[in-house]
C-alpha cells in the first residue's frame, strides 16, 4: 500500500469482497482444487492452498490500483475452501469401487460437496467468537497465512516479497509439470524403479518412486510423519510381505516384483487398514477431551461477553441470524432433494425411500454439527493439517452403516442382494456430505483467525467461504470424472483394457468402502484387520512413551498405517522429501549467521517451491487425463501422447531415476542458496 492505513479501524473504506477478487479466486479455485482432487487420489493426502493462493494473489492484484491486504485475504480466503473441500474425494469415490455408480453424477456430486461445505460454514459461524476471538488457540496456518499477507503488504519493495514467491511456485510447477509430461504423457521417463530377490521362499522388493508432486508434499509433512511412513515401509515389505510369501506360490510365468506386489494388494493392505483405523479414531478420541471441555469454557466465556457487549463493530459482525436461517432453509432443502434422488434410484417403496431420505437428513444434519465444533475446535489444538479428519470419516462411515443396516432390516431391504448394494452406497452417499461439512469445519475457523490478524470484516469472509465452496462444487465433479475415465480407481475401471498400474488408488475412499461392505456383508478378512488394529495399539503405546522421553519426538501411528497402505511408489518419495526438510532445516540454522529471519525466509521459499511442484504435476496429470479421454472418445489409443513403445521400459526406468534425483538435488539447492 502507497501510504499507512489502520485496516483494523471500523470505518476503515478499503474494499474485501471485489469482484476481481473473486474472479481471480475463480481461476484460482480451478487450479488448486484440480490440484488437491489429484493429489487426493493417488497417495491420499491434500495439501493447503492458503499461502500460495495468498503469494498468488498479491502478485496479480497489485497490478491494479486499490488492491490490499483484506482483498488479498478475501481471495485466499475463497480458494483455501475450495482447495479444502476437495477432501471429499476421501470418500465418494467409494460409490464406484462399490459397483453402485458407474460414474460420477454432476449435479449430484456437485450437491454432496455444495450442501456439505455449507452447512460446514453455517455451523462453524456461532463459534467464531469463542474460538478465534476469545480464545488462545494456536491456528498454526491461519497465523502462517496471516503473516505472509502482511509481509507481502508492509514491505518496502512492494514487489520484492510476493514476486519472489511468485517466482518460487512458478518455477516448482513448471519442473514438475514438465518431468510429468516426459513421465505419464511421453513416457520418455518412467515412474518408477522396482527391484525383487527372494530368500528361501521370502521374496523382499524394493521400489523407488520418481514424482515431484510427493517428494514436494514430503517436504511439507515433516520429519515425524515421514519416518513413521518409512517404518511402515519396513513393516510391509520387510516383514509382511516375505512372510505371506512362503505361505503362498507365485502364478505360472509370475516375477517376483508381480509376486510380492499381489501379496500386499490381497494380504498386506489389509493390515495397514486396521493401522489406519485405530490410529485415525485414537487420535480423534485423543482431542475429544480438550475438544468438549475447551468448547464448553469458550461458549461460556463468549456468552458472558455478549451480555456485556453489544457493540458491532466492523470486525465483529458475522452473517444476520436470518441469512443463516434462509441459508439453512435452503440447504436442507437441497439435502432432502438430494438424498431423496439418491433412494428413490433404488426403485423402494415410496414410504421406504421417504424414511432413508428423512433418516439421510437427519444423519447429515445431527453428526454435522458436532463435527464443526469438534473440527473446528482440533483445527485449533494442532492445525488442519493435522487435525484427524480420517478419524471423522471412519466414525461417520461406521456410525452411518450401523444406523442404515437397522433402518434396512426393519423395512426388510436385504431379501434382495441389491438392497444390501444399496446400503453399503447409501451410508458412503451420507457419509460424503458429512466429511465435506467436516473439512469444511476444519478449514473455516482457521481462516477466519487469518482474518481477525488482518483486520477482515467477518460477515463477508463467510460469503467468501460459501463462495470457495460454490466454485469447488463446480470442479470437483467433472475433474473426479475426467481422472476416472483416464485412470480409473484402485478396484473400479470404465473400461476392461485399462491398465491398473495407473489407476488412481485412492486409498481412503478405499479404505471407507472396505469398512461399509465388511459391516454389511461380513465378508471381510477381520484377522488380518485385527492384526493391523494390535499393531495400530503397539505403534500407539510406543509413540506415548517417545513423547514422554522427549515431547518433540513422535511416532505417528496414523502415518505408520498409510506407510503399510500406500503403494511404495508413493511412500518412498514422501520419505525422501520429510528427510530432506529435515536437513534443509539443520542446514540453515547452521548457516542462519545473526539474521533473526535467515531460516524463515529460506524455509518460506522451500513451502512455496514445494507447493508449486505438487501444483504443476498435479495440473499437468488432469491435463494428460483430458487428452486420454479425448483420445478415447475419438475412438484413439489410451495413450495418445506416447512417443515410445514398450521396450523403452528399461532406458525409461534410469532416465527417470537420473532425472528424479537432479530435480531434488536441484530443489535443495535452491532453499539452500544464500541469494534471496
Amino acid at each position: 500500500m502507497k501510504k499507512s492505513v489502520d485496516v483494523m479501524a471500523n470505518d476503515v473504506a478499503l474494499p474485501e469482497l471485489t469482484f476481481r477478487g473473486m474472479f481471480l479466486g475463480m481461476l484460482l479455485t480451478g487450479i488448486f482444487t484440480a490440484s488437491n482432487v489429484y493429489l487426493g487420489l493417488k497417495v491420499g493426502l491434500t495439501f493447503s492452498s492458503s499461502i500460495p493462493a495468498a503469494v498468488i494473489s498479491m502478485a496479480v492484484l497489485r497490478m491494479f490500483a486499490g488492491s490490499n491486504i483484506l482483498e488479498n485475504n478475501m481471495v485466499q480466503t475463497q480458494v483455501s475452501a475450495a482447495g479444502t473441500l476437495s477432501a471429499v474425494i476421501f470418500i465418494i469415490p467409494g460409490l464406484l469401487m462399490s459397483g453402485y455408480w458407474a460414474d460420477f453424477p454432476l449435479w449430484q456430486t456437485f450437491m454432496i460437496c455444495l450442501c456439505g461445505g455449507a452447512l460446514g460454514v453455517l455451523f462453524t459461524i456461532p463459534l467464531r467468537r469463542a474460538m478465534v476471538v476469545h480464545s488462545d488457540l494456536a491456528y498454526p496456518e491461519g497465523k502462517a497465512a496471516a503473516e505472509i499477507l502482511k509481509a507481502g503488504s508492509s514491505s518496502n519493495d512492494e514487489s520484492s516479497n510476493s514476486d519472489n514467491g511468485l517466482k518460487e511456485i512458478s518455477m516448482g510447477a513448471f519442473l514438475a509439470a514438465a518431468v510429468n509430461l516426459c513421465t505419464a504423457g511421453f513416457r520418455l521417463l518412467a515412474d518408477q524403479i522396482s527391484w525383487a530377490f527372494a530368500v528361501g521362499k521370502a521374496v523382499f522388493s524394493i521400489t523407488m518412486g520418481f514424482s515431484l508432486a510427493l517428494f514436494g508434499a514430503g517436504y511439507l509433512i515433516g520429519l515425524a510423519g515421514g519416518i513413521a511412513m518409512l517404518v511402515g515401509i519396513i513393516l510391509a515389505w520387510g516383514v509382511f510381505t516375505p512372510y505371506f510369501t512362503t505361505l503362498a506360490s507365485p502364478k505360472e510365468g509370475m516375477d517376483l516384483i508381480s509376486f510380492a506386489s499381489s501379496v500386499w494388494v490381497s494380504k498386506v493392505r489389509f493390515i495397514g487398514t486396521g493401522t489406519i483405523g485405530v490410529a485415525a479414531l485414537w487420535t480423534f478420541l485423543l482431542l475429544m477431551k480438550p475438544v468438549i471441555t475447551g468448547i464448553k469454557e469458550l461458549m461460556a466465556a463468549n456468552a458472558a461477553n455478549n451480555t456485556v457487549n453489544k457493540t458491532a463493530h466492523r470486525m465483529d459482525t458475522d452473517l444476520s441470524l436470518k441469512t443463516m436461517t434462509i441459508l439453512f432453509i435452503l440447504i436442507t432443502i437441497g439435502l432432502l432433494f438430494t438424498v431423496y434422488s439418491f433412494a428413490a434410484a433404488a426403485a423402494f417403496s415410496t414410504g421406504t425411500v421417504i424414511i432413508f431420505t428423512i433418516i439421510g437428513t437427519l444423519l447429515v444434519l445431527l453428526i454435522g454439527f458436532l463435527v464443526a465444533a469438534a473440527c473446528g475446535y482440533m483445527a485449533g489444538l494442532v492445525g488442519s493439517s493435522s487435525s484427524p479428519v480420517s478419524g471423522i470419516g471412519l466414525l461417520g462411515i461406521i456410525i452411518s452403516s450401523l444406523i442404515i443396516l437397522a433402518v434396512g432390516s426393519s423395512q426388510g431391504i436385504f431379501a434382495d442382494p441389491a438392497g444390501r448394494k444399496f446400503a453399503i452406497a447409501f451410508a458412503i452417499f451420507i457419509t460424503s456430505i458429512i466429511l465435506a461439512t467436516a473439512t469444511i469445519s476444519n478449514d473455516n475457523l482457521q481462516d477466519l483467525k487469518t482474518g481477525l490478524l488482518v483486520g477482515a470484516t467477518p460477515w463477508k469472509q463467510q460469503i467468501a467461504l460459501i463462495i470457495g465452496c460454490i466454485f469447488g462444487a463446480c470442479v470437483i465433479s467433472p475433474v473426479l470424472n475426467l481422472l476416472y475415465q483416464a485412470y480409473g480407481f484402485a478396484g473400479a475401471f470404465p473400461r476392461s483394457d485399462m491398465d491398473p498400474s495407473q489407476a488412481m488408488a485412492a486409498p481412503q475412499a478405499n479404505l471407507m468402502t472396505t469398512i461399509a461392505q465388511g459391516i454389511f456383508n461380513s465378508n471381510i478378512d477381520w484377522t488380518l484387520i485385527g492384526i493391523g488394529i494390535l499393531l495400530g495399539i503397539i505403534v500407539i503405546i510406543i509413540d506415548i512413551f517417545i513423547k514422554k522421553l522427549n515431547p518433540l519426538w513422535s511416532l505417528p501411528p496414523l502415518a505408520v498405517g498409510m506407510g503399510i497402505y500406500l503403494p511404495p511408489s508413493a511412500d518412498e518419495p514422501l520419505v525422501i522429501g520429510a528427510i530432506a526438510a529435515y536437513f534443509v532445516h539443520k542446514h540453515l540454522k547452521k548457516h542462519a549467521q545473526k539474521n533473526p529471519d535467515y531460516i524463515e525466509k529460506h524455509e518460506r521459499r522451500g513451502v512455496l517451491f514445494a507447493s508449486g511442484m505438487i501444483v504443476g504435476e498435479s495440473i499437468m496429470g488432469v491435463i494428460i487425463a483430458a487428452a486420454i479421454v479425448a483420445s478415447v472418445t475419438s475412438g484413439g489409443s489410451g495413450d495418445p501422447l506416447s512417443l515410445v513403445g514398450k521396450n523403452f521400459d528399461t532406458a525409461s526406468q534410469s532416465f527417470g531415476l537420473i532425472v528424479c534425483i537432479l530435480m531434488m538435488l536441484y530443489f535443495i539447492r535452491r532453499i539452500i542458496s544464500k541469494k534471496i
